[in-house]
């Protein structure tokens, strides 16, 4: 019995030891010159003028993804226009069904034969840099312009 209580209160006292530790923590840092004083280091600078935070375009400085031959739906250029860092393009396949398509802005020229990745489109998508409403458009990554 003696031992089967000392084997207890030697894992208690084991447990507990390595529970009581603390985490560490580090001092606060003096301001670096130029810092204004309780500005935490690491935080983010204010957001510049036009920037996501101030509505600014969360994509720009994306580039337009080049999409492998024979991965989506074939479609020639009907009409294109660049805006706001976007290209928009209205195409029609081979049916002559036309579709508007938004991707990072790229060169396109009406008349070029494209392949681009089915996405579901969005309607009534209002662009405000063109000042015009897309009944329906989709926005792909890039497109594959057709040799």
């Amino acid at each position: 019995m003696k031992k089967t209580a000392l084997v207890v209160l030697s894992i208690a006292a084991l447990a507990l030891a390595g529970c009581s530790d603390k985490p560490k923590t580090e001092a606060p840092a003096a301001p670096q010159q130029g810092q204004m004083p309780g500005a935490q280091q690491g935080a983010a600078a204010p957001a510049a003028p036009g920037a996501a935070a101030q509505g600014g375009d969360p994509h720009a400085g994306m580039k337009a993804q080049e999409i492998p031959a024979g991965a989506g739906k074939k479609a020639t250029v009907t009409q294109t226009m660049n805006s706001g860092g976007y290209t928009y393009v209205e195409a029609a396949d081979e049916k002559g069904a036309k579709v508007w398509l938004a991707l990072p802005e790229i060169k396109v020229a009406k008349g070029d034969k494209i392949e681009y990745p089915e996405t579901p489109p969005l309607s009534n998508f209002q662009s405000k840099t063109l000042n015009k409403t897309f009944e329906k458009i989709s926005f792909i990554p890039g497109i594959r312009i057709v040799k």
